[in-house]
């Protein structure tokens, strides 16, 4: 447990060890709910308002009124203030709230609000450099119809049990297929890929996440003039590229080492394959990953273009 976090809950600011909810909360009974997670980057909340309007359109989405006189607003400033870092991830979640041993969510009378500041680190310091492994699960996204992967609700089931089945594999990282064999995205992260120095990542329709620290790569590549798509792709996208990284709030950038087994960005050889033995492959070079990984660093610390 993150020992050091903060947590706005019931209308005041408790440390970690303190913070409990009723075991008939809805969130917890049904995974009925929704969230967003956010950074605080040298005291400001990144893209704020761009968050927090993914979240009305998650509440839309499911039916979940906001709980009346809760200013979320204020409920993030205070809570990153008694957390007192200067850079933070923000947990922001909105729960159907309390209710009878029903699904029917009618019967929660109020939702409620919960804010968690604190660190967060999804991957080893040294794979930043190396990169991750990475695997192509079994487990497919479900289609829009079915979960609509753009609304970030409470229920992650299709995304635990991609990275459990990754781990189970030796690898740091689940490559989610939709049912039509294209790329969705990984557990937690948008993927992106480079190949002859275009830039290219998955349809939020092919089951991506609409991140936003995807939105603003892409408003970088724009910027600087790196040719930049959302496109379909497969798995052999990935293979062929010359880089291959994810993105998102949690887990900024990082670059993919291996996928299956196969060295990104380098021929494979029989000493190159497997990701969990043999010598590791080489470092390739990964000139657009490393343009685009200061250019994100610089805008996110950037007073001006971020949203308070």
């Amino acid at each position: 447990m993150n020992e050091s976090a903060k947590v706005w809950l019931d209308g005041s600011v408790v440390g970690a060890a303190d913070a409990r909810i009723s075991v008939f909360d809805h969130g917890l009974l049904y995974g009925d709910g929704i969230f967003e997670g956010m950074r605080v980057y040298s005291g400001r909340v990144f893209r704020r308002a761009d968050h927090l309007r993914r979240l009305a359109v998650s509440a839309k989405a499911v039916g979940l009124a906001f709980p009346d006189g809760v200013d979320l607003d204020g409920v993030i400033d205070d809570t990153v203030a008694a957390f007192g870092e200067d850079d933070a991830y923000i947990r922001l979640l909105v729960t159907r709230g309390e209710g009878p041993l029903s699904v029917d969510p009618t019967k929660c009378p109020r939702s409620r609000v919960i804010c968690i500041v604190g660190e967060v680190s999804l991957y080893p310091p040294e794979k930043l450099a190396a990169g991750i492994d990475m695997v192509t699960v079994s487990l497919r996204r479900p289609r829009a119809d079915v979960l609509e992967p753009r609304v970030k609700s409470l229920n992650y089931l299709n995304n635990a049990l991609a990275i459990l089945e990754a781990r189970r594999a030796g690898a740091d990282e689940a490559l989610l297929l939709n049912e039509d064999g294209a790329v969705a995205e990984a557990s937690g992260a948008n993927v992106f890929t480079v190949r002859e120095g275009a830039v290219a990542t998955p349809l939020v329709t092919d089951g991506a996440l609409e991140g936003v620290t995807r939105r603003t790569l892409l408003e970088i590549c724009a910027r600087d003039g790196i040719p930049a798509v959302e496109r379909r792709m497969t798995r052999i996208d990935l293979l062929a590229a010359d880089e291959v990284f994810l993105a998102g709030t949690g887990a900024r950038m990082i670059p993919v080492r291996t996928l299956d087994g196969a060295p990104i960005g380098a021929p494979a050889t029989s000493a190159g394959f497997g990701a969990t033995s043999g010598s590791p492959p080489p470092v390739p070079d990964r000139p657009i990953y490393a343009r685009l990984d200061a250019a994100y660093e610089e805008r996110v610390r950037a007073v001006g273009v971020v949203s308070c």
